[in-house]
């Protein structure tokens, strides 16, 4: 009798475990890279809840898990949980608009639309020859396209000693505009629906995108409005398509989840299939992008919804790469996945944490292919472990992505192939220091570490599988951008630093510190990839000068044939300066003040760049509003400059200047008026 008992519970144990095999195979997600699309609208109201778990799992999870529960990475099998629970992009100190010329160029002059104009003009500093970036101004060597407070302004500058203002479009209540592209005869203006106010952000903010016709400049004329109800993430243009991406929480609206768009005032439904997402990617937020012909603006625009997370973006002529940034914690309970599968029923016995090497920021790798016909559709995802600053920490080439990645292990370049599959990395380099910027330029990376020194490495990945570290740099301060001069030579722009040494009452170092001391330009020789050598640079201002280039390489005004660099600085008023390495010239800002306190001053800083004199001086323009003094900033904002032939334009919301490129001469000046 007993030994039948035995055999009966043993044969009943064995029935029983079976039983939760087969369920867990049949029942339970598994994880999942394939994209999938929404099946109902329950299924996607429970994904907005929050229940993308199966009732099943959660009882599994409850009666069995819970007894063995051991320390456990929750991201170990690829599942990514709720962004909710995950560290966003801001609070890493990362720039999500985030930030140079071509691959394998250069230059910032890429003439990315056709023009009637013969001139020689500057473009947008692009990241990736041929694909177009949204800016707040743009040329087309005969007219200037610019923002204003809440109004686009097209100035006539085919004169640049009688410029004028074209036209003025102000239809945008009170949502500032924030991006323009030029293409052709069109302008595209996109803003932000609902944030209150300028280059604001806000999570229930929508997109709004407009095209115009602006054959005469005098007259644009709305061709075509769409809306995505996801505030704006960032815009490309290759050829003649525009990229749109929008990314945010879905939304909740009249019982139901949001799954229309407005096109031309119409509300259209986004079909079911249309929503796509993976099943090892749990979260309740949602990226749209959309597409739209420009040369045919009056078919309906394509958009798809991906239920991912995105903190960064890098767009090349042929893919779409969208990036999310999650930290893996180092507690949890054991995933479903690994308790019960083909190695049996004893799952919860056998399983063991292994998080010594797993823990830490992890980035996630989406891709879209973008077809000849100019839709997009997905083709990989993948996880590699490391974070990332912008988009200069990627680039494609000969079809692999390679990724600039740090974290307390230190600093590397991984490489994966078209299917998003390692193929190579290096090992870290600079452990305890924070990577402060990347650059891929042909089969070259070059990367800035810093701790209380700098050191620039230059890292060869002519061999994908092999990448290998060449040689090393070692000089004061740090870059946060890195813009190639030509193929042998390197600009770094970022801050100068000093450092401290602290010693006791014996003499023997405690620590080292160090603090900032400027802004500060520096020009590389990496014609000797083993042994990189600075040759020139030029320290910009004090501790408190700061520059829109710092965070936005669009900023960047540079051409190595005009000798020419220039970028928009910032400081207290009263002691607005610039030093030179090599000059003593100084220009000192006159200072406002309102209740004696001094507001904060921006002047366009103008150097000549060669190789044989490096950085020199010629001069800083400033645009000076003295019409609202009882504010403690300027309400000035100068934006960007660009070159016209010999000519350099300066433009800030309230005006815009024509100085002469040889002696910074001033040739005409133009009021802006924002109403």
């Amino acid at each position: 009798m007993k030994n039948k008992k035995v055999r009966f519970f043993i044969l009943f144990f064995i029935v029983l475990l079976l039983l939760i095999f087969i369920l867990c195979y049949f029942f339970i997600p598994k994880n999942d890279s394939k994209l999938k699309t929404i099946r109902s609208e329950e299924q996607l109201e429970k994904i907005y809840q929050g229940k993308q778990q199966s009732d099943l799992e959660n009882i599994f999870y409850s009666v069995l898990c819970m007894p063995f529960s051991i320390p456990y990475n929750s991201y170990a099998d690829g599942v990514i949980l709720s962004s909710s629970s995950s560290q966003s992009s801001s609070s890493l100190g990362l720039d999500a608009s985030v930030i140079a010329p071509a691959t394998n160029a250069a230059s910032s002059s890429n003439n990315l639309f056709s023009s009637s104009s013969t001139k020689d003009y500057s473009t947008t500093n692009i990241q990736v020859e041929n694909v177009d970036e949204a800016d707040i101004i743009k040329t087309d060597g005969d007219y200037i396209y610019s923002l204003s407070g809440s109004n686009v302004i097209i100035t006539d500058v085919r004169d640049p000693e009688n410029i004028q203002i074209a036209s003025k479009i102000s239809s945008f209540s009170i949502c500032a505009p924030e991006d323009l592209i030029l293409f052709e005869n069109q302008l595209i203006v996109i803003f932000q629906e609902g944030t209150g106010s300028s280059y604001s952000y806000s999570s229930n903010s929508n997109t709004v995108v407009r095209i115009y016709d602006i054959t005469d400049r005098t007259t644009p004329v709305l061709q075509k409005s769409y809306t995505l109800y996801e505030p704006y993430y960032t815009s490309r243009c290759i050829g003649e398509n525009l990229y749109v991406i929008s990314s945010g929480n879905l939304r909740w609206e009249n019982d139901q989840v949001i799954t229309y768009y407005l096109e031309d005032n119409k509300q259209i439904e986004l079909p079911l299939d249309q929503i796509h997402y993976l099943e090892d990617v749990q979260t309740k937020k949602q990226t749209l992008i959309s597409v739209v012909d420009l040369k045919q603006v009056e078919e309906d625009i394509q958009v798809n919804s991906y239920l991912i997370d995105i903190s960064n973006c890098y767009v090349s002529e042929k893919n779409i790469y969208l990036f999310d940034q999650d930290y893996e914690g180092s507690t949890s309970t054991p995933p479903i996945s690994s308790l019960f599968g083909f190695a049996g029923a004893i799952g919860p016995f056998i399983y063991h944490s292994n998080t010594s090497n797993s823990s830490g920021y992890y980035t996630k790798v989406f891709k879209f292919e973008i077809l000849e016909d100019g839709s997009i559709q997905y083709r990989a995802s993948s996880r590699v472990k490391g974070k990332t600053i912008n988009q200069y920490s990627f680039d494609e080439y000969d079809a692999n992505l390679r990724l600039a990645l740090y974290d307390n292990s230190g600093s590397r370049v991984v490489v994966l192939d078209p299917d998003l599959n390692e193929i190579g990395k290096t090992s870290y380099l600079a452990k305890g220091e924070t990577m402060y910027s990347s650059r891929f330029i042909g089969t070259k990376a070059y990367l800035v570490t810093y701790l209380t020194t700098d050191p620039l490495y230059v890292i060869d990945l002519s061999d994908p599988r092999n990448p290998a570290v060449l040689g090393e740099l070692k000089i004061p301060g740090y870059s946060t951008y890195l813009h190639p001069y030509d193929e042998n030579h390197l600009i770094g722009i970022g801050m100068e630093t000093e450092e401290n040494i602290v010693r006791n009452s014996s003499g023997k170092i405690i620590r080292t510190t160090s603090q900032i001391v400027g802004m500060k330009m520096a020009l590389f020789d990496v014609s000797d990839v083993s042994n990189p050598i600075q040759i020139s640079d030029t320290v910009i201002g004090d501790r408190r000068t700061t520059s829109a280039i710092l965070t936005n390489p669009k900023a960047l005004l540079f051409s190595k044939e005009k000798e020419l660099i220039a970028i928009p600085i910032n400081n207290f008023a009263e002691d607005f300066s610039i030093s030179n390495s090599t000059s003593s010239y100084s220009s000192i800002v006159r200072s406002y003040t309102s209740y004696n306190k001094p507001y904060i001053a921006e002047g366009y800083a103008v150097y000549k760049i060669n190789l044989e004199d490096g950085f020199s001086l010629k001069g800083i323009i400033t645009h000076e509003n003295t019409t609202n003094k009882r504010t403690w900033q300027t309400n000035t904002k100068l934006l960007r400059g660009v070159y016209i032939d010999d000519n350099l334009f300066t433009v800030s919301e309230s005006a815009i200047k024509v100085n002469s490129l040889d002696d910074l001469t001033l040739k005409e000046e133009l009021q802006i008026t924002q109403n």
